[in-house]
């Protein structure tokens, strides 16, 4: 076991402090946007180029936070044995599942019935995580062969059948199948199954993996051009795979007849389930920001630091925040109390909305009231050392 004392990398808190604030921006438009429940905003025929790089922006987000968090569950694997490391992953694990059905669920939905249940990024990281805890304390090994399995093997899925009724879909349906999946409980109550755990498992794995490269004592420039070297590799790999439409992703790339909807289509790669190109489409450039990062000190990499420090407690907060300035713009414009009830988010009806400068501006305002929130949280946590605190 290595030394206690903290150590912390630049790099990894600037980069999840922009993925953080970016993320906001896709909550923000599915909270505000006026055809946010009504059209999908990648598609190349009914699309605009302002709203689908809105929207395909934040793709990066998920994937770079799942990745870092293998990273730092690595780094943070060094201040235990490896048994204790890997009992607090499974304890973690288990611990944001609940988080997201519960706490999150209801700050993403105002619903305090759960008549809609959402599975997202939490409930794919805690289960990764239990994952991730049990292979860990085989061996660092049995995390590379798995996670490279899982990273460029799952998508063989693609070709296979599953049960299409019974426990035994729903099983593979979050295991690895669901597209935005929604499985009823009962009369009253449904699940959204959006993110399935095992691609998003082959995912943090090889960032674990990566951990070494981020320890204290790796020669920073060795890691620098390693970054470099996966990261073209990566987006290489996503181009070609893309360009052959064979392999990589559960929905072949579409052909328009004009250029720009190519490009469009061309970077639309599969999040639901994240494919094998959209992983290369979105960690190949974390990578290289990774490396951009390297040591950089100036004023707007310390502001998104601060965001990146404390990633949970922000990403929790601004769906309250959010949801709360939703609320106050239902009333605002005009809705009654009998249009509260919606699916799946309450005081979110069908017909509401702002064209898209109006939902950057709500998103900027959410960002900046959470800085401060985030700075004292981070001051606190650096400060004290409640048990509690790791697990957020």
């Amino acid at each position: 076991m290595n030394s206690s004392t903290p150590y912390r990398v630049t790099s990894i808190d600037v980069l999840r402090g922009l993925v953080m604030v970016i993320m906001a921006l896709d909550h923000t438009r599915d909270f505000f946007h006026r055809t946010a429940v009504t059209a999908d905003p990648l598609n190349p025929a009914t699309t605009t180029t302002l709203l689908f790089f809105t929207r395909w922006i934040t793709h990066f987000c998920a994937p770079t936070f799942v990745f870092l968090s293998g990273v730092s569950a690595f780094l943070a694997a060094q201040r235990r044995t490896k048994q204790e490391a890997a009992l607090f992953l499974i304890k973690r694990g288990l611990w944001l599942v609940v988080v997201e059905i519960t706490l999150i669920t209801l700050g993403l939905t105002f619903n305090p019935f759960y008549n809609f249940i959402i599975l997202q990024v939490i409930w794919a990281i805690g289960w990764s995580m239990v994952i991730l805890g049990l292979l860990s304390w085989w061996s660092w090994n049995a995390v590379l062969v798995v996670g490279v399995l899982l990273f460029f093997g799952h998508n063989v899925v693609d070709y296979m059948k599953f049960p299409a009724e019974g426990p035994a879909s729903v099983v593979w349906l979050a295991l690895l199948t669901a597209r935005g999946a929604v499985v009823p409980l009962n009369a009253t109550h449904l699940v959204g199954v959006f993110y399935v755990v095992l691609p998003w498992t082959g995912i943090m794995l090889p960032g674990y993996c990566m951990g070494r490269w981020f320890t204290r004592d790796f020669p920073a420039e060795k890691r620098k051009r390693r970054l470099i070297v996966t990261g073209m590799a990566l987006i290489t790999l996503f181009v070609v795979l893309r360009w052959i439409n064979w392999y990589g992703d559960p929905v072949p790339r579409k052909i328009y007849p004009d250029l720009w909807s190519n490009v469009l289509s061309f970077l639309d790669a599969s999040k639901y389930p994240p494919s094998l190109q959209f992983a290369g489409m979105t960690l190949g450039p974390a990578l290289l920001a990774l490396a951009a990062f390297e040591r950089i000190q100036q004023k707007w990499s310390k502001v998104l630091s601060v965001y990146g420090r404390v990633p949970f407690f922000y990403y929790v907060l601004h769906f309250y925040l959010l949801h709360t300035v939703l609320v106050i713009a239902f009333f605002a414009a005009g809705y009654h109390p009998a249009q509260i009830a919606q699916v799946p988010f309450w005081f979110r009806p069908a017909d509401f909305g702002y064209a898209l400068p109006g939902v950057y501006l709500v998103w900027v305002g959410v960002v900046a009231a959470l800085y401060r929130p985030c700075l004292w949280f981070d001051r606190y946590r650096g400060t004290h050392r409640q048990w509690w605190l790791s697990y957020l």
